[in-house]
């Protein structure tokens, strides 16, 4: 039995007990659960004050017995949360580290000693707790919250109240408790699956803070229930962060909980006002955060709206499923992909033939028009891809988009500059060639730096930008190369 501040079990002091069968013997220590590993698990520590003599634990018609005494100074002293656990069958500590294994199953609840009421119960982490009904109930802002008073760190009666899911039947309550303080609770049906609400700059769930809760259903052995806050910073896992984000959470008022069959996420937030676009998903039925990495798995649906606090009404709702999900990275990569074989490295191969290959006139014109024009239908093609996926995800990427509009300009002012070549013999033509030529430099130059800064905001890691780089060096040691020849076979001729 331990007693938290939090509900966790790290921070928490315990007492165990265990009784040997067959005669063998027993005992009875206080722990200090100080992590999530043997070694923090301290025995003889903790910070509670056992009376000296008063703890024993015995086994009577097959149940176990343990009594102690605690001496504060009020009820109000000792921690709201209490924590129970078993452990596996025949492991016990033993002289002389006394070390504790790993608990089989454990429940946390939420006590009011002066009035004897229990709150809530289900195995849980993080300041979390639930408990279950055989009996499914809906939710709706008609209804009021069970148990509140029990179970709720903070005052719930008087909570707006707003359907902002209705394919996924989650409902949000929320109130301004005071200038800087606000109060959400989520309300969504026990799919036995996380639960997530999101709070985005952009609409979007890249670069959102999250609040993740999930309660496991009691078939569920190995995991354990908690709630964590994740930092949405792309798209693969290894960019969604636990215990990362811009959410400033109120201390100890974050709890899930299961009633009903339905899970209640609470917390509060430290800011003068929240962010107005509102992000909400539902994770894969029986898949949860674990230790040690708390890796988030993929949401199974999801939806996304612009919350009015001050009129409780939401607008732009809309939901979007795994495959709804899948095509929008596929059209960024595509994106991508585009732009990089069109204006990174067509239009990089075309100038490299006008600039060396002009011996063997006319055919290398023909190759270098052939080349770039490609190249130019490529990258439109990428400009466009990237037009519908900005107004797919209203991202904020102004940078990335007026660079790439102005690369589709000089490249278009190119292609006309072929239909205005004037002739060798032409006056004009040496200004035409210092107009074409630099105008090329330009547009490869931004055309680079574009891609590796669209790469960066796509968050699609280091293996781009190296794959990316390494044909981009690939490229210039073979323009160096040949401008080494070059360079070499004007002096041979100065030399003649």
């Amino acid at each position: 039995m331990g007693f938290s501040a939090t509900g966790g079990m790290a921070g928490s002091s315990a007492m165990v007990g265990w009784v040997a069968a067959r005669g063998s013997s027993g005992g009875i220590k206080q722990y200090y659960l100080g992590g999530l590993t043997p070694d923090k698990v301290v025995p003889d520590k903790g910070n509670l004050q056992v009376i000296v003599n008063s703890s024993f634990i015995t086994m009577e018609s097959g149940r176990v017995y343990m009594v102690f005494q605690l001496a504060t100074t009020t009820s109000s002293a000792l921690p709201s949360w209490l924590l129970f656990a078993t452990g596996p069958t025949g492991l016990f500590p033993s002289a002389p580290g006394y070390q504790l294994v790993k608990h089989l199953d454990k429940v946390s609840i939420r006590i009011d000693y002066t009035s004897g009421s229990i709150g809530n119960s289900q195995s849980q982490a993080n300041g979390s707790s639930s408990s279950s009904s055989s009996t499914p109930q809906s939710d709706s802002c008609g209804n009021k919250l069970m148990n509140s008073n029990a179970v709720f760190t903070f005052d719930t009666s008087n909570l707006n109240c707003f359907p902002v899911w209705n394919a996924q039947d989650f409902i949000l309550r929320y109130s301004q408790s005071s200038s800087n303080i606000w109060s959400f609770i989520v309300s969504a049906p026990d799919k036995n699956s996380y639960i997530a609400m999101g709070f985005s700059p952009n609409g979007a769930m890249v670069g959102s803070s999250a609040i993740v809760g999930w309660v496991p259903s009691s078939s569920s052995i190995t995991a354990t229930g908690g709630l964590k806050q994740y930092y949405l910073g792309g798209t693969t896992p290894s960019q969604v962060v636990p215990d990362s984000g811009n959410l400033q959470f109120v201390a100890n008022s974050t709890l899930i909980t299961s009633q009903s069959s339905r899970l209640f996420l609470a917390f509060q937030l430290q800011t003068a006002q929240p962010l107005s676009r509102l992000i909400f998903a539902v994770g894969p039925t029986g898949v949860f955060p674990s230790v040690p990495s708390f890796a988030l798995a993929q949401h199974q649906d999801k939806a996304s709206i612009t919350f009015n606090y001050a009129s409780a009404t939401g607008s732009s709702s809309s939901a979007s499923s795994s495959s709804s999900v899948n095509s929008i990275v596929s059209l960024k990569r595509t994106h991508g992909l585009l732009n990089i074989l069109g204006w990174g490295i067509l239009i990089i191969m075309g100038a490299i033939i006008a600039r060396h290959f002009k011996q063997w006139d006319p055919l290398w014109f023909y190759f270098h028009v052939s080349v770039q024009s490609l190249g130019f239908l490529l990258g439109f093609i990428g400009v466009i891809s990237g037009l519908i996926l900005n107004d797919r995800l209203h991202a904020n990427v102004q940078i990335h988009k007026a660079l790439g509009i102005i690369i589709l300009v000089l490249a278009c002012l190119q292609m006309m500059a072929i239909l205005a070549r004037p002739k060798k013999e032409s006056k004009a033509r040496k200004y035409w060639n210092l107009y074409h030529h630099n105008t090329g430099r330009i547009l490869i130059i931004l055309a680079i730096a574009n891609i590796f800064y669209g790469i960066h905001l796509g968050h699609e890691g280091s293996a781009w930008k190296i794959g990316y780089g390494i044909v981009l060096a690939i490229l210039f040691f073979i323009a160096f190369i040949f401008e080494m020849r070059k360079w070499s076979d004007d002096e041979d001729d100065d030399d003649d």
